[in-house]
């Protein structure tokens, strides 16, 4: 039998620790074929497998207790036979690179050679698809050269072009679009990693032999183009954008299990204010909103209709075609006309307001959701001045317009409370860096934004270990430290996978909390027990 650890990932969460990544894929093939109930999701990575889990649906210490008991399947690490995809009938895909990575020259001093014998060894190695993760076409490939073993960057950084060809550990990858990243970067490459409208969307899948050469001077097109979603015809009732403020994304509840494609959940970041203003125009909790960020935001309606705010207490008001102007209470229907103008103030409290109209907004669903993921690039792009919404049929919302309970969002300069369960990764840690993490006061830096929360305090965490953690699952609300120990607090729109240890989880019914925490804001957190405390290991 395997020998195996379960570890506490939040209170929604289990992370599988195995010996290999052949093992882990064979555990993974065992726990889809037992089909546990309450089990939602798995993301396998290197050496681990992530089970997302519903605490109302599974006991979670029985859960630990199934999994440290379940055998894995004979699998091997990359399947002798590669999967079939595009655009190879074998599977296989030559991608072409400029080898002018950022990091090209750093890696070459670690691995003790030139750039151009790392050049030469990526190009000359056979590598194949192990795994897919962290975002949507990203995939992780496992090499037959072993002086490929790289460190991740100490500091991650906050952008990495799209089409970045990069190392870390004994991975290759490309990133498919710009995001954030810790690994390093040695080239760039123009190959259509993800197009949702191509079947299947990934251009490398499991299995998938990929040989990387060097770019010619005309890069040849390895397939389509990726095709924007049809848009609805501006006809009917809708919005228009007059100006965005700082952002405005059309979001709804998200597009829960996809992880298996990189694809998280993602959605709108307070959900809880998502489903008090739809209800407040008696839409259903799915239909889909407008997220709005800080103040500024001055919208049109073309057409008469019910309008529902909630989520930050921003100032909103609205002025008629005649000039005359009155306040937009929140969670209460408002009723607005042809020619009608919202503007948005400053938030008194919180940081993201959600504007609900009655029918929801009319947008092309993208894998079952209306919401715009900004890490994966998936739904309708970011709203500027000009565009204009939808909105379906008031008549097809299925119920009266009624208030909802008010939400509390945090004031400025108060201090927000977050639970956190411990882990999984706390033993990467010195003592003094957990104690430090739940008694600091933290503060959110303005580089944040809907995939995490870059925090600051008086004092960085310290690591105990310095050897690369292979890349493994990630859920919302994990606390990621970097080697420089500022830790990241992921958002709705986090990174599948990720390689950094994850020293805390937020619980689920504190994520709504993160939506409304503006730069500048205060956290706390708070330790919470995991339910139960022990068992499952073995």
């Amino acid at each position: 039998m395997t020998s195996v650890r379960v570890l506490p990932v939040g209170d929604a969460a289990l992370l599988v620790e195995l010996p290999d990544l052949g093992t882990t894929l064979g555990f993974a093939a065992a726990l889809r074929a037992a089909d546990l109930p309450g089990v939602l999701e798995i993301v396998p990575a290197a050496r681990t497998v992530l089970v997302r889990h519903d605490p109302r649906r599974v006991d979670p210490g029985e859960l630990r207790r199934r999994l440290g008991a379940l055998e894995p399947v004979p699998v091997e690490p990359v399947p002798v036979e590669p999967v079939p995809v595009e655009p190879g009938r074998d599977g296989s895909v030559t991608i072409e690179v400029r080898y002018d990575g950022a990091d090209l020259d750093e890696v070459a001093e670690h691995l003790g050679c030139s750039p151009a014998e790392v050049v030469g060894r990526h190009r000359a190695a056979t590598w194949r698809v192990a795994f897919t993760g962290f975002a949507p076409g990203f995939a992780y490939l496992v090499g037959d050269d072993p002086r490929f073993d790289v460190p991740r960057r100490r500091a991650p950084r906050a952008r990495v072009p799209a089409g970045s060809v990069a190392l870390a550990g004994p991975f290759s990858s490309v990133y498919p679009r710009e995001g954030p990243g810790g690994w390093q970067v040695i080239g760039r490459t123009d190959a259509p990693l993800w197009d949702v409208d191509r079947d299947p969307p990934a251009l490398l899948g499991p299995g998938s032999t990929v040989r990387f050469v060097p770019a010619e001077r005309e890069l040849l097109s390895l397939v389509g183009s990726a095709t924007p979603c049809p848009q609805p015809p501006p006809t009917g009732f809708a919005v228009e954008v007059v100006d965005p403020g700082l952002q405005v994304l059309v979001q709804d509840l998200g597009r829960p299990g996809h992880l298996a494609l990189g694809v998280p959940a993602a959605g709108v970041a307070d959900r809880a204010a998502a489903i008090r203003a739809n209800r407040a125009v008696g839409n259903r909790g799915t239909a889909a909103v407008l997220e709005l960020v800080g103040g500024g935001a001055v919208l049109r309606f073309v057409g008469a209709g019910v309008l529902g705010l909630a989520g930050a207490d921003a100032p909103a008001r609205l002025t008629a075609r005649d000039g005359t102007r009155r306040p937009v209470p929140r969670e209460r229907p408002t009723a607005v006309e042809d020619g009608d103008e919202l503007t948005l103030g400053d938030p008194v409290t919180g940081w993201r307001t959600v504007l609900a109209l009655r029918g929801g907004f009319a947008v092309a669903p993208v894998l079952g959701s209306r919401s715009r993921d900004t890490l994966s690039g998936l739904g309708p792009a970011p709203l500027t001045a000009g565009d204009r919404v939808t909105v379906l049929d008031p008549a097809s919302a299925p119920f009266p317009v009624e208030p909802e309970p008010t939400g509390n969002a945090p004031a400025p300069g108060a201090v927000t409370d977050l639970d956190v369960v411990l882990g999984p990764r706390t033993d990467r840690f010195t003592p003094a860096a957990r104690e430090i993490l739940l008694a600091q006061t933290w503060q959110v830096t303005p580089r944040s934004d809907r995939v995490g929360l870059r925090l600051a305090g008086d004092v960085a965490l310290e690591r105990s270990r310095d050897d690369e953690l292979p890349s493994e699952g990630m859920v919302p609300g994990a606390v990621q430290v970097p080697p420089d120990g500022w830790p990241v607090l992921f958002g709705r729109d986090h990174p599948v996978t990720g390689g950094y240890p994850v020293v805390a989880v937020v619980v689920d019914e504190h994520l709504d909390r993160l939506a409304q925490l503006p730069p500048g804001a205060r956290v706390r957190f708070r330790r919470r027990d995991p339910d139960p405390p022990s068992g499952g290991t073995s």
